[in-house]
């Protein structure tokens, strides 16, 4: 039986940098009443607040079986119920002195691929201050383009294999630091040895569960992807391709509880 539900975000409970849908927002609340429940994503907390916290009609009772972990894990926050807010545990910030060169590494490496669009919308590369994400076409897109926006950036790159050849010139220029394909047009790079198997195990260190015990959502599961890590660490993981196959995956599981 498991005890802890964990997801990724973008692609798994909401479409890229988008609100979730009230579908998943009821699903949540649900499952916070019966398991814990942890989001972990490329995304900074802003987004978390943006796309989820907004969206989630839940008791603050029901909170505290929440998890959140913004930029692949290298923050974490829980919710304190007595200051009815969010609060962050740790962040694992990249030093200042390297931040210039992984920037610069990014841009060539966009350059080289051939993949640098005309009208980025918006800054292409974002400081996160423990992940640096590269956004090929630009951190807003979606917010300037609203669902049109979502769909260039479902439409970029289908099957994965742009992200996967950025991330493949970019990794051997940058072996102090992880390297991941991330969500449908986006590169992150964080510390090394953190990503989000580094994540899972900081979550099963705080609530004393094991892997076992733990199911993990998402849909970049591929080796490369930013979902991989927590394959590999041997979680037990279902790879969905949009927030409707994690809705009827998690219709499945609350019927069956």
């Amino acid at each position: 039986m498991k005890k802890l539900i964990a997801f990724d975000l973008d692609g798994t409970l909401a479409p890229s940098k988008s609100p979730m849908p009230d579908r998943i927002g009821v699903l949540l609340n649900e499952l916070l009443g019966k398991f814990q429940v942890c989001i972990i994503s490329g995304g900074k907390y802003e987004l978390f607040q943006h796309q989820v916290l907004n969206n989630l009609q839940a008791e603050p009772e029901r909170l505290k079986n929440m998890h959140l972990m913004p930029t692949s894990g290298t923050r974490y926050y829980v919710y304190d119920q007595a200051k009815n807010n969010w609060k962050m545990l740790y962040a694992e910030n990249i030093p200042e002195d390297k931040k210039a060169t992984i920037i610069q590494i990014l841009n060539e490496s966009l350059d080289k691929a051939g993949y640098r669009v005309k009208k980025p919308y918006g800054d292409i590369i974002e400081d996160r201050g423990s992940q640096i994400t590269l956004s090929i076409l630009g951190q807003d897109a979606v917010a300037t383009l609203g669902m049109e926006g979502v769909k260039m950036k479902e439409a970029w790159d289908p099957d994965g294999s742009k992200k996967l050849k950025l991330r493949n010139l970019i990794a051997p220029r940058l072996p102090e630091f992880e390297v991941r394909a991330a969500g449908e047009t986006s590169i992150d790079v964080t510390r090394p040895g953190i990503d989000k198997a580094y994540g899972m195990r900081k979550l099963m260190a705080r609530t004393g569960l094991k892997k076992e015990d733990i199911l993990f959502m998402g849909d970049r599961m591929l080796e490369g992807g930013n979902d991989y890590p927590v394959k590999a660490m041997g979680v037990d993981c279902i790879e969905v391709s949009n927030w409707k196959d994690t809705a009827i995956a998690l219709e499945a599981i609350l019927h069956v509880v």
